[in-house]
């Protein structure tokens, strides 16, 4: 199953290839997945640093990058328009244009603004940074798709006999009704970007009134607004995580469900549930973990753990691709 979605995904980047890019340049599992992305067709890396530091470390590695770009912003030619927009985007919030320019010699910025200026299609970080060093860039100089949309953490579950995409688990710790059904319905448009039929379950402790709280009134009240909002998504809750994915639980719990026991986009009422659930299914169950994928940019940008492999860097980078040939769309 991982091959075969994977084999979709990857065959979907080869045909549209984009420019990604990867602040991290001398670490050494960005170094080896970019010669394998490159050789095998799947975007176009770009590596922002020290050419010099950058070849050392190849030459160390025994890796051939052939023409793979790197961006040395030490001199890159247009650093002054880059310090100019990005003074132009942030000094309402007290940015000096001085300001700017220094903060522009960090990659990760600097890769954020090569993405937001068109210079680049997407961007793949966190190998040796936080969550936050890469989400920080990104919704400073590229934003959310609308003013107040929040950004949340997806992850593709790969087991051997299906996938679940389960959100949000990396970025927004208590959403409100509004902001969860944001989220689903963002899950529900990254499931179709990688060829998967989204049926959506919005999870709770409580299965169609089992229980009374505020919490459960939550994810009511976010299940009704995505009803409203995609009439034609096959989406319920609130419900159990048994009456999600079991068929008999879900016919005795909800006989009247769409879903009939079969979803595979997965919406947890907040951060705890959600972290907890997929490091759960990725050691107990052994699930392939591809993500967290970021939802709810303009443009698509996305965090590697910093335990992640030289496989993981590939995939996460496959599927930014086949996210900016989306946004591109």
């Amino acid at each position: 199953m991982v091959k075969r979605i994977f084999d979709i995904i990857k065959e979907k980047a080869r045909a549209d290839k984009k420019r990604i890019v990867f602040p991290e340049s001398t670490e050494p599992r960005i170094l080896q997945a970019c010669e394998r992305i490159y050789r095998e067709g799947i975007a176009v890396p770009i590596l922002i640093g020290n050419p010099d530091e950058i070849q050392a470390k190849t030459k160390e590695l025994d890796l051939a990058l052939g023409n793979i770009g790197i961006v040395n912003p030490a001199n890159f030619t247009d650093y002054k328009r880059y310090a100019n927009e990005l003074y132009s985007l942030r000094k309402e919030k007290g940015m000096s244009i001085e300001e700017a320019h220094k903060t522009l010699q960090d990659y990760t910025y600097f890769g954020t603004m090569m993405v937001h200026l068109g210079d680049a299609d997407g961007l793949v970080s966190g190998s040796v940074h936080s969550t936050g060093d890469t989400v920080r860039p990104a919704l400073q100089i590229i934003k959310t798709k609308e003013k107040y949309h929040k950004v949340s953490g997806l992850f593709l579950m790969i087991l051997k006999d299906k996938t679940y995409l389960f959100a949000d688990c990396a970025v927004t710790i208590n959403p409100s009704a509004q902001e969860l059904a944001e989220i689903a319905i963002d899950s529900e448009k990254t499931a179709k970007k990688f060829g998967i039929t989204p049926k959506v379950a919005m999870l709770s402790f409580s299965t169609k009134g089992s229980a009374k709280h505020e919490f459960v009134d939550k994810v009511i009240e976010a299940t009704n607004i995505v009803k409203k909002r995609c009439p034609d998504l096959i989406v319920d809750g609130e419900m159990q995580v048994d009456a999600a994915i079991v068929e008999r639980v879900c016919m005795t719990k909800c006989p009247g469900c769409a879903l009939k026991g079969d979803a595979n986009v997965l919406i947890f009422p907040d951060l705890q549930a959600g972290n907890i659930a997929y490091k759960l299914v990725e050691r107990i169950a052994k699930a392939h973990a591809v993500g967290p994928i970021l939802q709810g940019l303009r443009k698509p940008v996305n965090d590697l753990s910093r335990g992640c492999s030289v496989q993981d860097i590939i995939d996460v980078t496959a599927i930014t691709a086949v996210e900016a040939q989306g946004e591109q769309e």
